[in-house]
């Protein structure tokens, strides 16, 4: 059939079934190509939308309402979100110029402390030599904020930078100020992005709230809250409610957060792993990375799984989360004289000794203790909720298997403790061979300086990657455990307090990765001109292995955590400010490795906007790409990469290898020494690699340092 009779009689069916019958329409997310000599810089928004209108069949493009998209996109993407039928659809598909129709669909959302635990102090470290952020921006996409916190009060705050060109649309007696300097809403029509869930509150001030004297969870784990850079300005995109996140909202969200002159996003929130030109992450990540702007995203919290990990594109920072060293105390003692320390963020007058029974068995809760297990369902929250409903007197929260050592700190409603997986079996087993359990909690507020610290949270996803087994994911850790920031409702049985002060404990890598962006921001106001992949190799390169035991950081089952928990390791700001030596990585390379995955050309276009761009044999292996890590399979049996390193550190300087790595496995360096004369200055190397292919070993890990008398720059090697 002739394609313009084709098309033609979908648009008759269209609007037969207009006249007919309800249609039955999806948002689908539509991929256009620019025209030749295209510039979004020289054409106006309605030109835009005029030319996006070309590409729709005539029925959607001219509707009686003013415009047919829900979003039109210039900086993120070329394209637009749109409402269609099945038959449009196929329509938009075949008209010259689309690059690809995806449906929408849905992604899920992934302190007073952690600043001191990771080394931020007013009075010493980098907070004084390098700032705390000043005159940078971090867009933070997610369900929007609580602008009168004040956590986000602007005292203090020098006004954004000129380069800002965003909007304050928080409605008509709301202002914003120098430390909120704009907010929007992208989804669901034009509404104020306030936050009626909290996650969006919690991350802003986790990544650049300002410091607030007194900040607690019901007084517990009482300090100074502050976010990772609190001089920083926080630009809001609501792109998320309760259930989740549409992917056309965030193109939508990165989009305007890339014209409005962002430097950092900070995203707490990622789907199932997909091929890159089908990840509108990965896809408008790529556009936030050739603006210069650095993107800080979630591991996911799907672990302890392998190859869970998300958000895998090595253009980004993928951040998987970590306990830190403080614990909020809640200890139940059985009848039988044992103890066990778990948590609990609300801590009233301790619990006398009360019957134990299970959740709803045959006895009646009324004035008990109730053990419930913990299951994929219902939160501890919930838990405690319908305990306290039943009438319960007190919960213990029996963590599942999975969890092993890690537990968690709510603000629960009644008394209560999580406990970890193996106490929380010895509970069981007291239930089921005592005639009379008996158990109390007793509330022993909050301590500091437990260890061991940093441990790997049970939930945090694994690597390899999916879809680049070779570049090894996640690529640090930081705090996502018991986090404390900024909540935009009171919290726990009568929320003492003013709202505006109220703070809750939150877990997941939606809080490990905010620590990171603001800790982005901290690099980028000392190093303005550093490239997305410079400030992400200095926190990787940078990243230390070892607890506060000085023994390898544990996973939660309290085994050494390999590099597919950890990335690099633990994020290490005061180091990370000055790394001595950067791994740099531009555009072209990122290009030559889809090519490499073997993208087709059409696919590499989708995620890069670059036409034909893997002709003339542009293409590299995902080890030859310039990470600051390396990962190989081990049936290749031998690996021979190059690295080239940068120095940022003293023009004159000096530095030697040092490899780590397993007897199995044969590793060199040539050269075996780096010597720098001036700054900026670039030297390459070559790592070489061999072991046995069909040894018995099939997973081997180490590391090459190079060492000066001022710096450690370490990469880690995975051979699995």
């Amino acid at each position: 059939m002739d394609p313009r009779l084709h098309s033609a009689l979908l648009v008759l069916a269209s609007l037969l079934a207009c006249t007919t019958a309800t249609v039955s329409r999806s948002t689908y997310i539509v991929r256009v190509r620019p025209p030749p000599n295209f510039s979004t810089t020289h054409m106006s928004s309605i030109n835009l939308e005029t030319w996006y209108r070309s590409f729709l069949p005539p029925l959607v493009s001219t509707p009686r309402s003013a415009t047919p998209f829900i979003h039109t996109y210039s900086e993120a993407i070329l394209g637009f979100a749109v409402n269609l039928t099945k038959d449009e659809v196929e329509y938009v598909t075949n008209r010259d110029g689309v690059l690809k129709v995806y449906e929408d669909y849905l992604i899920p959302l992934l302190t007073t402390h952690t600043p001191d635990f990771l080394g931020l102090r007013p009075n010493g470290g980098v907070w004084s030599s390098a700032g705390m952020g000043e005159g940078i921006i971090i867009g933070v996409l997610d369900t929007g904020i609580d602008f009168s916190h004040m956590s986000f009060d602007d005292e203090g705050m020098k006004p954004p930078p000129s380069k800002w060109r965003g909007s304050c649309n928080f409605g008509d007696h709301v202002k914003c100020n120098k430390k909120l300097i704009g907010g929007r809403s992208l989804y669901g029509g034009s509404y104020p992005p306030s936050d009626s869930v909290g996650h969006g509150t919690h991350t802003a001030s986790t990544a650049a709230g300002r410091s607030v004297e007194g900040a607690s969870v019901l007084g517990n784990g009482k300090g100074t809250a502050a976010g990772m850079a609190p001089h920083a300005h926080i630009a809001v995109y609501q792109v998320c409610n309760r259930r989740g996140c549409y992917a056309s909202d965030i193109i939508a969200g990165m989009d305007a957060a890339i014209a409005d002159g962002v430097d950092i996003l900070s995203i707490s929130l990622g789907g199932k792993s997909m091929p890159f030109h089908e990840d509108a992450l990965a896809i408008g990540s790529f556009s936030a990375m050739r603006k210069g702007i650095f993107v800080s995203c979630s591991a996911g919290n799907s672990g302890p799984l392998p190859s869970t990990v998300q958000n895998e594109e090595p253009w980004v920072l993928t951040v998987a989360a970590s306990t830190v060293d403080r614990q909020m105390e809640a200890i139940v003692k059985l009848g039988d004289g044992r103890s066990f320390v778990g948590e609990s963020a609300y801590q009233p007058s301790n619990l006398n000794s009360l019957q134990l029974v299970p959740e709803f068995g045959s006895e009646e809760v009324k004035g008990k203790v109730v053990a419930c297990d913990l299951d994929g369902s219902r939160g501890q929250l919930q838990l405690g909720q319908t305990v306290h409903a039943a009438g319960g007197a007190g919960v213990i929260v029996l963590g599942k298997e999975e969890s092993g050592q890690n537990t968690f700190a709510a603000a629960h409603i009644l008394p209560a403790s999580y406990i970890n997986a193996m106490d929380a079996a010895k509970i069981r087993e007291y239930m089921k061979n005592s005639d009379k359990p008996t158990a109390s909690i007793v509330f022993n507020g909050t301590s500091l300086g437990t260890t061991p610290a940093p441990v790997v949270a049970f939930f945090s996803s694994r690597g390899p990657s999916t879809q680049t087994p070779g570049i090894l994911k996640p690529d640090i850790i930081g705090p996502g455990v018991n986090i404390i920031a900024a909540w935009p409702f009171k919290v726990g049985p009568g929320a003492p307090g003013e709202k505006n002060m109220a703070f809750n404990t939150l877990s997941g890598t939606s809080m490990s990765a905010p620590h990171l962006s603001g800790i982005a921001a901290i690099i980028k106001s000392a190093h303005p001109d550093w490239s997305p992949a410079a400030i992400k190799s200095a926190i990787m390169t940078t990243a230390y292995v070892l607890d506060n035991n000085k023994k390898p950081i544990l996973d939660e089952k309290l085994n050494p955590a390999g590099h597919f928990s950890i990335g690099a390791g633990h994020v290490n700001p005061s180091q990370a400010i000055n790394p001595g030596l950067i791994y740099d990585t531009d555009e072209e390379q990122y290009i030559s490795f889809l090519c490499g995955l073997g993208y087709t050309d059409s696919q590499v276009e989708i995620i890069t906007s670059r036409k034909g761009a893997c002709g003339a044999g542009r293409k590299i292996t995902e080890a030859e790409l310039n990470y600051p890590s390396i990962a190989v399979t081990a049936r290749t049996g031998k690996l021979v990469v190059t690295r080239t390193v940068t120095n940022v550190g003293d023009a004159s300087s000096s530095y030697t290898v040092d490899i780590e790595m397993p007897k199995e496995v044969t590793a060199s360096v040539s050269p075996s020494k780096l010597e720098f004369t001036k700054a900026n200055e670039k030297k390459t190397f070559t790592v070489s690699l061999t072991w046995d292919a069909n040894g018995t070993n099939k997973h081997a890990e180490g590391s090459i340092r190079w060492v000066s008398d001022k710096h450690v720059v370490r990469s880690p090697i995975v051979i699995f």
